[in-house]
């Protein structure tokens, strides 16, 4: 394909996502309010509610809705782990060993937060009974989980004088059925029709064209590549993920998927104007993230475009680590869509990213995956950042702040304030540490650290920034299954998921339990341009004081050579 041929193709994959995703964006986010507001319960759902004892007119308050969350997921860590370390035993294991005890937990973790971080091979190291019974499944009820909590936040704003802010096991249940499997059935059957693999052949032996033999693993891809994407999981079936061909073999593949990832979290601004009662509060949100979004994915692809960085010198270095079918636009738009939400599928290497290329998705999940962040996620990531953008307009016009009719108090602030200092303290300790304790330092430079010098510092970096956000994307050039990394990253990704759901949940309790102020002359118009500039601004200046001289110590050092 030649240069031009493949810009363009780049340009046609870039309208194609946009102009679908402008579609999708009220009937879908309609959709999703409506799973929230309904009073009817599906006949499929009221048996489940019967079988796990659950009212499903009884609503919940904040601390009852935080239990359910943690007490849910927990099972969930203990049922996946379980199933790795039983898969020798376990029908269609294809003769594979149980998952060794480290990796075992490290990966159940790291599929119950919605993480999806992988530190094996898929292929060659879980068979079907576990990819299907324990990692496709978390991958709905993962993504249920962070919808959930996004509508009860949504819910608090929404509420006047109330004690409770909805029912888990209701959204929960609500989010699987009547969103995520309907959608992910309907996108599985378009890629098992653009080439995607679904089989139960296991490993095969083939035939090559020079008279050798190749074996060939097969397996239910294309259903498991669905939610994968529909759930900004982003765990692949293939080591090589959505590089690999059975898992995305063209370019149009390549914006099926892309659109998979966005079209929740592009609707759930949507979603949560139609719940508060003003849709221009859901196009604020939305316009805030589609101003980070721009500016991240612009200034990737011209990065990589002009090849700078790591080795400028070399012929087609900006193709390094890139499939030839995507071209550059192809895969910086999948590395900025993958990383502004929490999916962490990749189609490309970012660790043969140009220095300051690479540094792009790194930063994108530094901000907090907020554009349009992982489903759920990130809505209730950018409502927060919200909450300290009112506080911050109160203070320079000398007025008590007030969002959506609610006032934000010290209780508010401060559960806003440690929800953006949980990710950071995770990320720059775990680095810290790596580093710091001489006997964790020696052994990851002999097993781990492949590039050393400032590339593996960045590496180190990329990977606790990926885990305590709950990303699931790397710099591949790291080796992450040791005992240090799968226990720390394993750790990070707990705590950088569960307490600030925590905090998010005790939110939406204070705010539910508010009466609505009037609205005066001095109350902060939400809804405008300047409120848009000023979320962003605050979005990414957090972002910059906090992370900024970490990253002069990594890619800026690297690619400013």
């Amino acid at each position: 394909m030649t240069d031009t041929a493949s810009l363009w193709l780049g340009v046609l994959q870039i309208a194609t996502v946009v102009l679908v995703l402008v579609l999708l964006y009220r009937p879908l986010g309609d959709w999703i309010a409506g799973i929230f507001t309904s009073e009817k319960d599906w006949a499929p759902e009221r048996g489940v509610y019967r079988l796990i004892g659950v009212d499903a007119r009884s609503e919940q308050t904040a601390p009852a809705y935080t239990r359910g969350v943690l007490v849910f997921s927990a099972v969930g860590v203990l049922f996946v782990y379980a199933l790795q370390r039983l898969q020798a035993v376990l029908p269609y294991s294809l003769d594979l060993p149980p998952v060794p005890e480290g990796l075992a937990f490290n990966t159940a973790v790291s599929f119950v937060t919605n993480t999806n971080w992988q530190s094996y091979s898929p292929e060659l190291t879980l068979g079907y009974t576990v990819q299907l019974a324990g990692l496709a499944v978390q991958n709905f009820v993962s993504a249920a989980v962070g919808i959930a909590v996004a509508v009860a936040l949504v819910r608090g704003f929404a509420r006047h004088g109330a004690a409770t802010i909805g029912n888990f096991w209701v959204d929960l249940l609500r989010t699987v059925t009547r969103l995520l499997l309907p959608l992910s059935i309907l996108a599985a059957i378009a890629l098992v029709i653009a080439g995607v693999v679904q089989n139960f052949t296991g490993f095969t032996e083939v035939g090559t064209i020079t008279g050798g033999t190749q074996v060939l693993p097969g397996g239910p891809v294309a259903s498991q590549e669905a939610i994968k994407e529909l759930g900004t999981n982003g765990g692949g079936f293939f080591n090589a993920n959505s590089a690999h061909p059975f898992e995305n073999p063209t370019p149009w593949t390549n914006v099926l998927e892309i659109l998979l990832l966005l079209a929740i979290p592009v609707a759930m601004p949507r979603a949560f104007g139609r719940m508060v009662g003003d849709d221009r509060q859901g196009y604020a949100i939305l316009a805030a993230m589609t101003v980070i979004a721009i500016a991240s994915i612009t200034a990737v692809t011209w990065l990589e475009t002009l090849g700078q960085g790591t080795a400028p010198q070399l012929a087609g270095a900006a193709m390094e680590g890139k499939e030839q079918r995507f071209g550059i636009l192809g895969s910086t738009l999948f590395a900025g869509a993958t990383t502004l939400t929490s999916t962490g599928a990749v189609n490309s290497m970012h660790d043969s990213y140009t220095a300051l290329g690479g540094m792009i998705p790194m930063v994108n999940m530094m901000l907090g995956e907020i554009a349009p962040g992982g489903v759920g996620s990130g809505l209730y990531g950018m409502l927060v950042l919200a909450v300290i953008a009112v506080f911050v307009g109160g203070l320079l016009v000398g007025r008590t702040p007030e969002y959506l009719g609610k006032k934000i108090g010290p209780t508010q602030i401060k559960l806003a304030s440690l929800y953006i200092l949980v990710t950071p303290i995770l990320v720059l300790t775990g680095t810290a540490l790596s580093f710091a304790i001489p006997a964790i330092r020696a052994d990851m430079e002999a097993t781990s650290i492949w590039n050393p010098g400032v590339h593996g510092l960045s590496e180190v970096l990329y990977a606790f920034t990926s885990a305590a956000n709950n990303n699931g994307s790397a710099f591949a050039g790291l080796t992450a299954n040791t005992p240090w990394l799968n226990t720390a990253l394993g750790v990070a990704m707990l705590l950088g998921r569960f307490i600030p759901i925590v905090l998010v949940l005790a939110l939406a309790g204070t705010l539910a339990a508010q009466q609505k102020v009037p609205a005066t002359a001095g109350t902060l118009p939400t809804s405008r341009p300047q409120f848009v500039g000023l979320l962003t601004v605050v979005a990414v200046v957090i972002t910059a004081l906090t992370y900024f001289p970490v990253l002069t110590l990594g890619p800026l050092a690297e690619g400013l050579v």
